[in-house]
């Protein structure tokens, strides 16, 4: 184990061994090993908007397997999906790569904006079954059922830990109380890591940040402590201050399809602030194999310095 491992287990020194032996895992595997960097191919789209939505670019990502060889082809530090997907290929594709279990998921065939919430579809029982490294939880920052949220992922992690899994908590700021754009404001973004790693979570996954400020009394502390977040690296440096000093893995979603220019430049500005890395689903799986692969490459040597 090198340097760069050993100092982001340091960050961890409360976590029994069988967590800290799984985080060792997942940062020693793939393209990135060792780097102390992560890239993680996450595919619940399917769940989360629709088969179309999700696979119709692409259409040999309606196969399981697919996603899974795409993972590991690229050199991905893990693949993450929910129970469906996991166990299609838990055993074809078993000791190859890392898996993250994503056991709460929503559809898009019912929204409510005032107070999203995704159901608990899987276990920690699952996820040792499968032999997944870890589990992955969405909770909604804002929305009228954060209460719900909370506690369970409160209960999942106490389980989890106890299991020696690590904890990936999505968290995405969602509610009628927050604007379209508030979902991305850096204040809104630093404030749903700071809440991420306050329930525990192992790596903490977040939007990249805007530089709208959504919550006036926020604006005020930017601007009389001079907050710099001109540019995204200033951003995500700020995100990564917001999680314990950097002393909590944070890596940033892909977001919505994007020109692969667009993607890389997003990525530059990632790996100056800080980031620990990307988690990158649709700007990946929907693109032609060989251009994924390329795409995720091209992400792990930015974030490495490679």
């Amino acid at each position: 184990m090198n340097e760069n491992v050993k100092n982001i287990l340091a960050n961890y020194g409360s976590e029994n061994p069988g967590c800290l032996a799984q985080m060792a895992r997942l940062l020693q595997h793939g393209r990135t090993a060792g780097s102390g960097k992560l890239v993680i191919l996450p595919v619940d789209q399917g769940f989360e908007h629709g088969p179309a939505r999700s696979f119709a670019k692409n259409s040999a990502g309606y196969d399981p397997f697919y996603h899974y060889q795409l993972a590991i082809d690229s050199g991905c530090s893990a693949y993450a999906a929910p129970l469906g997907f996991i166990e299609a290929g838990a055993r074809e594709f078993a000791g190859e790569i890392p898996l993250i279990l994503k056991v709460n998921n929503s559809d898009s065939l019912y929204v409510d904006k005032g107070a999203p919430i995704s159901a608990l579809t899987s276990s920690i029982d699952h996820a040792l079954r499968l032999g997944c490294v870890g589990i992955g939880f969405t909770i909604y920052p804002g929305s009228g059922a954060r209460k719900q949220m909370y506690e369970e992922i409160a209960c999942l992690t106490q389980e989890a830990k106890k299991a020696g899994l690590l904890v990936v908590i999505w968290s995405y700021a969602r509610g009628e109380q927050i604007s379209k754009n508030g979902e991305t404001a850096v204040d809104v973004i630093a404030y749903a890591a700071q809440i991420a790693a306050q329930l525990g979570a192992h790596i903490i996954k977040v939007k990249p940040p805007t530089a709208h400020i959504e919550q006036e009394e926020a604006k005020k502390v930017y601007q009389s402590e001079n907050i710099k977040i001109d540019t995204l690296e200033d951003r995500v440096r700020h995100v990564m201050q917001s999680a314990f000093d950097g002393k909590r893995i944070v890596i940033f979603s892909g977001g919505a399809a994007k020109s692969t220019d667009e993607v890389l430049e997003e990525i530059q500005g990632l790996a100056k602030g800080g980031a620990y890395g990307s988690i990158m689903g649709r700007n990946a799986f929907q693109r032609p194999k060989e251009e994924a692969i390329k795409l995720l490459q091209q992400t792990m040597d930015i974030f490495t310095g490679a």
